[in-house]
């Protein structure tokens, strides 16, 4: 079974859909379906929605919800690589590729991180270029610059606070 339904982000809708384990996709989209496709009683759906609003209203920074997404074993392996990436903390194509011990794979990672279709619990926006640019991002460059931006406000912020 699987269950469909929209979130009204900050950054525009999301269309998030769901086996009844896990997570298979959470993506930007123009506009909001027909409301016959959400599905409100799924309780993956809800939850998600949930970390959703409190990663944009900065109390998450880490997603807990179970993701299983279609990929290559290497794909799959660039993924969880992305996970592990530190909140608010960026890194390049190439830090990836020796994260997952193929250091030579830096297009193959770029590649892999394109098909990624969990956007922001796989965190995808948190690779950039070694040059430091904001490259490729399915999403778009605005939304990358603002995801990443957003966590480093609330990076900051939070450092302020310990330091008083």
């Amino acid at each position: 079974m699987s269950a469909t339904t929209y979130y009204d982000s900050p950054l525009g809708w999301v269309e998030i859909r769901a086996s009844q384990e896990a997570i298979t996709s959470v993506v930007c989209c123009k506009e909001r379906k027909n409301d016959r496709h959400n599905d409100h009683n799924s309780e993956i759906l809800t939850e998600c929605v949930r970390q959703l609003d409190e990663y944009f209203n900065g109390q998450r920074t880490h997603f807990d919800i179970p993701v299983n997404q279609e990929g290559t074993a290497f794909q799959k392996n660039v993924w969880n690589a992305l996970i592990d990436i530190p909140f608010g903390k960026t890194v390049s194509y190439g830090d990836v590729a020796k994260m997952i011990n193929h250091p030579k794979a830096s297009r193959a990672v770029g590649a892999a991180n394109g098909r990624n279709k969990v956007w922001i619990i796989v965190p995808c926006h948190r690779v950039i270029g070694a040059n430091g640019s904001l490259t490729g991002y399915s999403g778009g460059i605005d939304i990358k610059k603002w995801l990443l931006s957003h966590e480093a406000k609330i990076v900051q912020t939070s450092n302020l606070k310990l330091t008083l």
